[in-house]
């Protein structure tokens, strides 16, 4: 029986190994290649090249089977170095011409400058994937990274630098994918409780059971995650109560298939500031976000939000003889209520009798503090329906990606004081709206070995948007209603060659175009018109030329790049207060040179270093706010038995901020490096109770870099910018037991 079991096991693991590959070619967690992450072990490349290797202590690295420049972020460097309170934007952040910062503390505000940055591509501008399944907001392709998973469940994060081949599927494919994967059930039965205490009054205590394989259950395995934190953020008065459920359940059925079933919960209530005029800082300190003053718009009781979110799929991955097949059927969701003080800044006045205009008007009370409610409920639901099929060393990759978001979404004014509703008033009007984004994008490409070393595969994806809106109130400059509806579609080619110079070495080369919908804030009309016209709906659009190479041993791995992107149509963030607007900057040429690798120097300790240039020139004059042309990253690392400790420096170079002075001039930020210090200790079988404690202590910002490092937004009233402050030192302890 035990050999039958062990058999079985074995062609699970095959299977599963196999089929995403397959499903793997559009999200960049399945290119990893065997002795980074194997599927199963929960990250774990210790059968390929040991733990006293390069590959398995390696922050970041590329893969040997990877078409385009890609960074790997493993199980186990997520475990040892992320905060536990901490979201995949934390995470990426040590990945080459990437940066991401939360002004509040690290998972405990989402990041409000239109981070995290790849390569000066905003969020919004590529794909954020979860085991494959694109997700995010369709009104402008953006994510809630406080709002769906926590680094506890996450087995893995690739971040792919580019559109990828014809199977990359996505809202954003141009800009790349970060793509998450959700760790596996562990093999034995076990119970996990843990705790964290940390600065700012942070605490979190949660615990996972796993199941272990359930001979009894068809060999099926799974595991349930639930987690409370709560903090009052460096920020003042920006506290976070969030918790978070998890559950994940695999299934073999017969030899060749295995059932899938993911579900996430999360709820979180919490308080969000937009940042400080310099003169707000001189007078509260750089650490003011919101205050505790019911006389004030910028009071945390007027700006708050409460969101629930879920996330569930159901995948089918199989092979039947020289088919094999990847399946998810999926649906997420996000309902949002937030409230927030009517003006933006410190300095917002209250009513007066001025505010009070029409003959059947009703507004604030002279004296009461104008404040505005909004809510933002959606679901999606989809499919992803993958397959490849072989022809002797040669295989044809197709499949399609559907998806339909529904979007409610209403703004009013209120009279925060009293909390009633405010017609017209004239600090601004509202919106009654409803829409939707339909989504398709069927794809085909074909691998042909052209030699045993070299693969070349041609493909196209055919991308299809369409929205509708139904606005009762059109959010805008007129507020008037507009029905309407438009689509954009595209053929996009993609060409990548993948050469193995040696079973260690590998290169390659990718032409590729990306494409990407106008958001919906397109169908907002400016001052002075009463609806968009068609012909300034431009989608923007991308094509990509990436050469790169990979090498791995067990001392060394290396990976480096050389990109150039020719953009069109560029939509650019601008501050516009409490909403996100954009411009139109139109053509964009990037270029730039990336690299990443690892040095095992033995007896347990590693050196890492990335190092990344970023460049770019506009076709009117002009600047691209947040793109810092350069990134770097450099740290020493030990992992050996059950001790490690890391300490791993980024710098981030200058940027322009989002904000202008109050003179309109564009406002530069110098570069700045943060450097973060994490340490563990595992103790072995302590006794019947326990079987393994892991007790870990992390310092983030260890020399107190505290200065301002972007501006956001504009104060409504004075004009001057809006800034934040990099959050000072803070500390974190953490306590797990395997029971």
């Amino acid at each position: 029986m035990r050999n039958a079991f062990n058999f079985r096991r074995k062609k699970i693991a095959q299977l599963v190994l196999g089929s995403l590959f397959v499903a793997g070619n559009a999200c960049a967690q399945t290119t990893i290649d065997v002795g980074t992450a194997q599927v199963g072990t929960g990250g774990d490349s210790s059968t390929a090249y040991g733990k006293e290797s390069a590959p398995y202590v390696a922050p970041t690295q590329g893969s040997l089977v990877s078409t385009q420049p890609q960074s790997i972020i493993s199980q186990q460097y997520i475990q040892q170095n992320a905060s536990a309170t901490s979201n995949y934007t934390d995470i990426i952040n040590i990945a080459p011409s990437v940066y991401s910062i939360d002004p509040n503390g690290p998972g405990m505000m989402e990041s409000q400058s239109g981070g995290p940055y790849i390569r000066g591509f905003s969020d919004g501008q590529y794909n954020v994937t979860f085991d494959g399944i694109p997700w995010g907001d369709s009104n402008d392709f953006t994510h809630h990274s406080t709002s769906y998973f926590m680094a506890q469940d996450i087995g893995g994060i690739v971040v792919d630098r580019g559109p990828g081949d014809a199977s990359n599927i996505g809202d954003a494919t141009f800009g790349g994918t970060i793509a998450v994967r959700s760790k596996d059930p562990l093999a034995a039965g076990t119970f996990t409780p843990y705790a964290t205490v940390g600065s700012w009054n942070t605490r979190m205590v949660g615990g996972e059971f796993d199941t272990g394989v359930m001979k009894n259950f068809g060999d099926a395995s799974a595991f349930v995650d639930y987690r409370k934190a709560q903090t009052d953020g460096y920020l003042t008065n920006a506290k976070q109560d969030r918790g978070n459920l998890f559950v994940k359940y695999v299934k073999p059925v017969g030899d060749n298939t295995v059932l899938t079933f993911v579900t996430m919960q999360n709820t979180i209530h919490q308080n969000v500031p937009y940042g400080a005029t310099l003169s707000t800082i001189a007078t509260y300190g750089k650490n003011y976000g919101l205050s505790n003053n019911p006389m004030s718009q910028d009071c945390a009781c007027y700006n708050y939000d409460e969101i629930r979110s879920d996330f569930e799929y159901v995948g089918l991955n199989t092979t039947q003889g020289s088919l094999k097949i990847d399946n998810k059927a999926y649906t997420y969701a996000y309902y949002h209520n937030g409230f927030n003080g009517l003006g933006v800044g410190i300095n917002q006045p209250n009513a007066t009798a001025a505010t009070i205009v029409g003959p059947n008007a009703v507004a604030n009370a002279v004296g009461d503090v104008p404040g505005g409610a909004m809510f933002m409920n959606y679901r999606s639901w989809g499919d992803i329906f993958k397959a490849s099929e072989s022809f002797g060393k040669d295989s044809l990759d197709f499949g399609i990606w559907m998806d339909r978001q529904n979007n409610v979404r209403q703004a009013w004014n209120t009279d925060a004081t009293t909390g009633g509703i405010v017609i017209d008033n004239p600090f601004g009007g509202g919106r009654i709206m409803n829409d939707s984004l339909t989504t398709l994008q069927p794809y085909a490409q074909y691998d042909w070995k052209a030699t045993d070393a070299l693969t070349v595969t041609p493909g196209v994806k055919y991308a299809y948007f369409r929205r509708t809106l139904d606005a009762a109130v059109n959010q805008g400059a007129t507020g008037d209603p507009l029905n309407t509806e438009q689509s954009w579609a595209k053929a996009l080619p993609a060409l990548v060659a993948h050469y193995m110079i040696q079973p260690n070495w590998s290169a390659y080369a990718q032409y590729a175009e990306g494409f990407l919908a106008p958001n919906l804030n397109a169908f907002f009309p400016a001052k002075g018109t009463t609806t968009p016209l068609p012909g300034e709906l431009n989608p923007e659009s991308t094509q990509n030329y990436q050469i790169g190479t990979t090498w791995k041993s067990r001392q060394l791995t290396l990976s480096g790049d050389i990109y150039k992107i020719d953009f069109t149509n560029q939509a650019t963030k601008v501050a516009c207060g409490v909403y996100t607007c954009y411009q139109n900057t139109g053509g964009v040429k990037y270029n730039g040179v990336e690299g990443e690798a690892t040095y095992y120097l033995g007896q347990g300790f590693s050196l890492y270093g990335n190092y990344a240039i970023n460049n770019y020139t506009l076709s009117t004059p002009g600047f691209l706010p947040d793109v810092a042309k350069t990134t770097a990253t450099a740290g020493a690392i030990y992992n050996q038995g059950p001790a490690y400790a890391s300490l791993i420096a980024k710098y981030v170079g200058g940027r322009y901020g989002i904000a202008t002075d109050v003179n309109g001039n564009p406002i530069y930020f110098g570069g700045f490096t943060v450097t973060n210090f994490n340490t563990s200790y595992e103790f072995k079988n302590l006794g019947s109770w326990a079987k393994d404690v892991k007790v870990g202590f992390q310092i983030n910002n260890i020399f107190n870099y505290n200065n301002v490092y972007d501006a956001p937004t504009n104060d409504s009233t004075t004009g001057e910018a809006m800034y934040f402050v990099y959050p000072e030192r803070n500390y974190e302890l953490t306590v797990s037991v395997d029971m």
